[in-house]
């Protein structure tokens, strides 16, 4: 349940910046130049010693790394392959899903909407998209362009990501918020959220007259950085003849998944990016580059400060911008962020002090490697405090499957008598009708708008765990995303024992169904 179809950032990821960020400065601060390169090039053989012991530890099949240094990418390797126990080999060119390294995209279009005019960062989100609603009337009115970014609206970190496994669209998923309770306060809490860059998203495309917020980044960034094999959505990585495969771990095995639209790519700006080495060189140029490329101004130099300047605090050492983690250490700043589809992982980051860009690009679902790999390149870089990162890492993804191990415990039979009486037909204003029947001693729910079938496994009295079955155009889906939870699923019943309702009470996928027969 905690992986289900969600981009996540990494929390392990914070603790490693903070880990080598305990140190006293360095005289590297005022390396020029021909002194930086020169350490990089010192630092590459250890480094790609260092990835393959990576790749190794975490199981990844392939990877891409690229650097960039003085309005050049000075350095890209591959190692692996694009598909496990396949001979085709990864090349710096490889396309990989990038995922929520997309956030920094979106924030960048939003700086460029308002460099144009179109939107200013304190213009009201309802004013603009009057379909964005929250629980609470008031934060919902106040809520900002700005926000729309920053990772503080109060939201249950996650909340929701999971619909578009179910056949619900985007629209649907900014309708649901709603619904959705505001658990942590507004503009003070750190709170991991996509559905918000979904909202953006929509503003963008209908500011710049166009179908959807893929063709804002296309032609706002893509386009004038040449971007040329950057895409948004499963199609079109499909089609690239050069594209790695996702892969994911099922217990001890690595797992094959498929391409589906469903995600990333209906959460469009949170996370929907292709993209290779060669292309994010070019993002990371304009970046360093202040906003300019080329002696081209993409983004002024004003509003890109805009999408660095730290929002809402993580910890004492690490900051939320816009679609940007800020981590301070004594020996300079990291802007960085990470991405984690179900089958990729990705990490893009710069030292903004440094004039010095990382990219690290895999084909395996994100357990923290890629981050702990750029943040090894960083410390030495920064001559911050040495740290065996992937080791950490590694450390703590073992720590989290022990524990994912021990929530799940065994399932239990339905008795028969007592699934007969959760049969009936049920109803939620946002996910429509939902049907419950028995089918022998299996329990089923169907959601009658999308068709989506969801087996119910009885874990305490009237609590089920909900897992989505791999029937017809659900298949891909969950051979994307493995037998995970969909939700918890509970029934609560009146004082006179009749069930009332079905309650989906995860906390990332909270509905309510009143029964209506």
């Amino acid at each position: 349940m905690s992986n289900f179809l969600s981009m996540r950032i990494s929390a392990f990821a914070a603790a490693l910046a903070l880990a080598g960020a305990a140190t006293s400065p360095a005289q590297a601060q005022g390396a020029g130049p021909t002194a930086m390169r020169e350490r990089i090039d010192r630092l590459i053989p250890e480094f790609e010693a260092y990835l393959q012991t990576g790749m190794k530890g975490f199981k990844v099949p392939g990877l891409a790394v690229g650097i960039v240094h003085d309005d050049k990418l000075i350095y890209m390797k591959a190692f692996g392959a694009k598909e496990l126990g396949k001979p085709d080999p990864v090349n710096p060119a490889t396309i990989f899903q990038i995922g929520s390294t997309t956030k920094a995209f979106f924030s960048a279009t939003l700086a460029q909407a308002v460099d144009a005019g179109r939107l200013e960062w304190s213009d009201r989100v309802s004013d603009l998209l009057p379909e964005f609603q929250l629980s609470d009337p008031w934060v919902g009115r106040d809520f900002r362009v700005v926000d729309l970014a920053a990772q503080r609206s109060g939201l249950t970190p996650y909340v929701n990501d999971g619909l578009t496994a179910l056949g619900y669209d985007a629209t649907t998923l900014v309708r649901s918020l709603r619904g959705a309770p505001l658990t942590l306060t507004f503009r003070s809490d750190f709170t991991y959220t996509n559905i918000t860059h979904v909202a953006g998203g929509m503003i963008l495309a209908r500011k710049m007259g166009v179908p959807s917020w893929g063709d804002v980044v296309r032609k706002g960034l893509f386009e004038p950085l040449g971007m040329t094999s950057s895409t948004t959505s499963a199609a079109a990585i499909e089609a690239a003849p050069d594209h790695a495969t996702g892969h994911r771990q099922d217990k001890d095995a690595t797992v094959v998944i498929p391409f589906h639209e469903s995600f990333p790519y209906i959460h469009g700006p949170a996370g929907g990016i292709n993209s290779n080495v060669p292309d994010v060189s070019q993002w990371l140029r304009m970046q360093l580059g202040r906003g300019q490329f080329e002696n081209k101004i993409i983004v002024s130099e004003k509003n890109l400060d805009a999408t660095w300047t730290p929002r809402v605090a993580m910890n004492e050492r690490i900051s939320y911008a816009l679609g940007w983690v800020v981590t301070s250490t004594p020996n300079g700043r990291i802007i960085w962020h990470n991405g984690g589809t179900m089958g990729f992982g990705a990490h893009i980051g710069f030292l903004p002090d440094r004039d010095v860009g990382v990219v690290v690009l895999t084909n395996a679902q994100n357990q923290g490697f890629p981050d702990a790999a750029a943040q090894w390149f960083y410390d030495r870089l920064l001559d911050n405090d040495a740290v065996d990162n992937v080791a950490l890492a590694l450390e703590a993804a073992r720590a989290r499957e022990v524990a994912d191990q021990e929530k799940a415990g065994p399932p239990v039979e339905a008795p028969a008598q007592a699934a007969a009486d959760l049969a009936g037909t049920y109803a939620s204003p946002l996910l429509g009708d939902a049907t419950v029947s028995v089918e022998g001693r299996t329990l089923r729910l169907r959601l009658e708008d999308t068709e989506a079938v969801l087996t119910l496994t009885i874990r305490d009295d009237d609590l089920f765990d909900a897992h989505l079955d791999p029937a017809g155009a659900y298949a891909p889906i969950v051979a994307m995303m493995g037998d995970e939870v969909v939700a918890q699923v509970r029934f609560e019943r009146g004082a006179n024992g009749a069930v009332k309702t079905m309650n989906w009470i995860s906390p990332i996928l909270p509905q309510v169904f009143e029964r209506r027969q």
